[in-house]
């Protein structure tokens, strides 16, 4: 009888760890930097990465930096390169186009505007 309780223990810590780390190699997890300024950049970022495949996406305006967790074999980091692109956002290796870019409201154009003096209090009232 102890030797079976000894076996289901082993058998039940050897699933748990098992589990865990196959659950941990379904996922993985990139840091990029984006380029953006504000509440509303941040929105339409991680809006955009609102896709299958991306189990989380988080983007921070002061540092650049977007932390994201996904599924490599549902999406690759280069698609997720050109998601942000197509929201208008340049990351470190795949630039926003002109045309996309020139459509952001102008709190949002980071390429050739100093917005350090202005506010953000993530709301910017008549942009959408």
């Amino acid at each position: 009888m102890k030797t079976n309780l000894i076996c289901l223990f082993i058998f039940t810590f050897l699933s748990f760890v098992s589990t865990e780390l196959f659950a941990q190699a379904k996922t993985a997890k990139a840091s990029i930097k984006v380029y953006g300024n504000c509440g509303m950049c941040k929105q339409r970022i991680e809006t955009a990465l609102d896709q299958t495949g991306i189990k989380l996406a988080t983007w921070d305006s002061k540092s650049k930096n977007l932390e994201v967790v996904y599924n490599p074999k549902k999406i690759s980091e280069q698609k997720i390169h050109e998601l942000v692109a197509a929201a208008g956002h340049d990351t470190d290796k795949v630039k926003a186009s002109n045309e996309v870019y020139a459509k952001l409201p102008f709190c949002c154009l980071y390429r050739d505007h100093d917005h350090s003096g202005i506010k953000d209090d993530n709301k910017h009232e008549g942009h959408h």
